[in-house]
């Protein structure tokens, strides 16, 4: 199996470079690691290689909060400094002096 580096970290907040969503990734999948089905719901012309690292996210858009699972290359930080509104982050992570988010202790493994 080929060793891989993500290019970013648990607790990150990130932006999609395409669709209108930001959020902060909570797991890392080396490479792809869904369903088929969620695989050939994406439209061939922007479907994204799967031999590389797929991200969850606690997403956010104008209108609702949700979980998303994005590749590496469709992703960019975010540096917006715009506080997220979904709940789910702050009930899983702290906010440390940096300004990253750490996942809260009693929830670390």
């Amino acid at each position: 199996m080929k060793e891989r580096v993500a290019k970013f970290s648990i607790g990150e907040v990130v932006r999609h470079k395409v669709f209108p969503f930001r959020g902060v990734i909570f797991d890392v999948d080396p490479e792809f690691a869904n369903t088929e089905e969620w695989w050939n719901s994406i439209p061939a012309e922007v479907r994204p290689s799967k031999d590389q690292p797929f991200y969850h996210l606690l997403a956010e858009n104008d209108e609702n909060e949700y979980v998303a699972y994005v590749s590496e290359q469709n992703l960019i930080n975010d540096e917006s400094g715009v506080p997220l509104r979904n709940e789910q982050v702050y009930q899983i992570f702290d906010m440390a002096p940096t300004g990253q988010f750490k996942p809260k202790m009693n929830l670390a493994h």
